[in-house]
């Protein structure tokens, strides 16, 4: 008696397997084909806009940012991700702030120098030009309308007179 499953050396594809195989060439080259003409004929719309889901919270905009602030931001989920527009708005305003507390910090390092060196005036027009760029906004400034050693740019960024102080002035583009 001889076994029916013998082992020989070719390969057999049983019914089955041809069915299989020809739907997976047939889904192919049908992809194929669709792609082609979607391409051809310039109808493929492309990924659309997805509409907020609703679960942002934006950095606060009435005050120089803190680190829960940047704990508690979170943007709109889409399609591909965070929303685009949302994290490059939290990205410039915290290189903002992170701008104006360096220009800060130089400031009073300067205010501070002024004090050692003896030269009172000079860090005490520096306090002045400190306190008057931290000084909360005015109606006129929230409509952009800037005055004489005021920064446009910034709302309330006034300008330190300079007086040989090494460099050092108060907060002007911050």
């Amino acid at each position: 008696m001889v076994p029916s499953h013998r082992r020989t050396g070719s390969v057999t594809i049983e019914p089955v397997g041809v069915v299989l195989l020809l739907i997976a060439v047939g889904l192919t080259v049908g992809g194929i084909i669709f792609g082609a003409r979607a391409l051809l004929d310039g109808r493929d719309p492309g990924l659309r806009d997805v509409e907020p889901d609703g679960r942002a919270v934006p950095l606060p905009v009435d005050r120089p940012l803190t680190e829960p602030d940047l704990e508690r931001v979170r943007f709109d989920t889409a399609l591909r991700g965070y929303r685009m527009d949302q994290v490059d708005a939290a990205l410039a305003r915290t290189a903002y702030d992170l701008g104006y507390k360096e220009e800060l910090i130089r400031v009073l390092q300067a205010e501070v120098e002024a004090l050692w060196a003896g030269r009172v005036a000079d860090a005490e027009a520096l306090r002045r030009a400190r306190t008057a760029a931290q000084a909360p906004r005015s109606e006129a400034d929230h409509a952009g309308v800037g005055g004489a050693g005021v920064d446009a740019r910034v709302p309330g960024a006034a300008t330190a007179p300079t007086s040989g102080d090494g460099g050092a002035s108060a907060p002007a583009g911050r």
